[in-house]
């Protein structure tokens, strides 16, 4: 069950800088250990600049992020990554001259309590038949399932995934949810970036709506049916 108290990840007025491009204007939110939240919004909303933000992958960042009440403004990505948060990017970000092991192995475990190869093939064992393809050859589903995959292995407990599901088969999308239930079942937080709020609802506990880089409004899953009018004038859709 998601801890009542102190947040695993506390974001408070964060704002984020392309060069002189202000992209994040004071975003709040929290994430407690073992929940699944989403950052709803369309596309430019500042989303992916959140999570980007998190890890210290941009430019230049002010505010504050907690991590079990440790702040991470002004430490490096790398350091970051050593406190157990990994990012599964949108572009997935797999090596097309390696096969499937070798993308598995290439990242380093940064905490003890990573998942194992046969723990990650328990997960999706489509890769598991596939351990010697190029990453040129698998689908556009393995190579999503390749990429979170690959930060299992790490030894992280917040994972942060962006838009997992773009672009995916119906029935992939529909094996991600069980993959991202699952792994909130084993205890892995988990910060899931999503314009598909349908989708959202079946993994998350929370939805945090994003407009021009700034958190607009917060929906609970259970609420989420009634909130619909709202999401949809956010959304577009």
């Amino acid at each position: 069950m998601p801890d009542a108290g102190l947040p695993l990840l506390a974001v408070r007025g964060l704002n984020t800088w392309y060069g002189e491009s202000h992209v994040l204007h004071g975003v709040d939110f929290d994430v407690h250990a073992g929940e699944v939240v989403t950052l709803l919004g369309r596309n430019g909303a500042g989303k992916t600049t959140t999570l980007k933000s998190i890890m210290g992958m941009v430019s230049r960042r002010a505010g504050s992020v907690r991590l079990e009440g440790i702040e991470l403004i002004g430490w490096p990505s790398n350091r970051i990554a050593r406190l157990g948060i990994a990012i599964c990017p949108e572009e997935r970000g797999i090596f097309a001259s390696l096969n499937v092991e070798e993308n598995l192995l290439l990242p380093p475990q940064v905490r003890p309590g990573g998942l194992g190869v046969s723990a990650i093939f328990d997960l999706f064992p489509n890769l598991g038949e596939r351990l010697r393809s190029q990453g040129t050859k698998l689908s556009g589903g393995e190579q999503q399932m390749l990429a979170i995959g690959r930060i299992l292995r790490t030894g992280a407990r917040l994972l942060l995934l962006d838009e997992p599901t773009e672009g995916l088969a119906p029935v992939i999308v529909q094996q991600i949810g069980a993959t991202i239930r699952r792994l909130k079942a084993e205890g892995f937080t988990i910060l899931l970036v999503e314009q598909n709020f349908r989708f959202a609802a079946t993994v998350a506990d929370r939805h945090y709506v994003m407009e021009h880089g700034r958190v607009v409004d917060v929906v609970a899953n259970e609420a989420l049916e009634a909130s619909m009018d709202r999401l949809h004038a956010y959304l577009g859709v």
